[in-house]
């Protein structure tokens, strides 16, 4: 019974989720323990999430459960875990951007979009596989090699949110943050058969994103 919750839980959408977090149905430490279970199953063979932050998430995630219990205002994404491409910066954690020019990189400050998650209170389980300096529609690059299919393991997520699409499709993540100039949501969404957004540009803010581009973070 428990992995047929889990089950139902790591492949509710995200909309779902923050609502039935929001109507005590589930608290949001058992949604996070649902996506750790799903992720030390099948990440190691797809190799989507690259930089995990379980810690954090677990500190997130009882931070929500307080805010609930106490009756405070809660965010959008109250509980929801979520990951991020490796091309956007997060604070604390390392943003390679797939690339051993900034293997050991880390970022001081979280990027707008990554802090606007926070804010609406959504949990953040990682960073996301991405090809070098997302430049392929292939996600594999030379510091944590190659991402899969979650469908097929022979066959490539697309790119450059790779990684994203990957997660997601997998119930690795409910949900993400990618960006897209040139198909980099839309074509891996596409292969990974998930939906992926990509709002007008300027819409979401692009600081805070390697390499630097006019167009900004997206929602997968």
């Amino acid at each position: 019974m428990a992995n047929d919750m889990s089950n139902d839980l790591i492949f509710t959408s995200a909309a779902k989720l923050a609502e039935m977090i929001r109507g005590k149905q589930v608290a949001p430490t058992e949604v996070l323990d649902a996506y750790i279970r799903r992720i030390e199953a099948v990440n190691p063979r797809l190799n989507a999430l690259v930089t995990l932050t379980l810690e954090q998430a677990r500190e997130a995630a009882t931070a929500s459960e307080a805010r609930i219990a106490k009756g405070d205002p809660l965010g959008a994404l109250e509980g929801v875990p979520v990951s991020i491409k490796d091309t956007i910066e997060t604070a604390g954690v390392r943003t390679v951007s797939g690339t051993r020019l900034r293997e050991n990189h880390v970022p001081a400050v979280d990027a707008p979009v990554v802090a606007r998650l926070k804010r609406a209170g959504a949990v953040m389980l990682g960073k996301t596989n991405v090809p070098e300096c997302a430049m392929d529609l292939r996600s594999e690059n030379p510091v944590f090699g190659r991402t899969s299919n979650p469908f097929n393991l022979t066959r490539v997520p697309g790119g450059s949110s790779g990684g994203e699409a990957a997660a997601i499709a997998s119930g690795c993540s409910a949900a993400g943050v990618g960006s897209d100039m040139g198909g980099s949501i839309r074509v891996p969404a596409h292969f990974c058969g998930i939906a992926g957004l990509k709002p007008t540009p300027g819409r979401v803010p692009g600081s805070g994103h390697f390499p630097g581009a006019a167009f900004g973070p997206f929602a997968l």
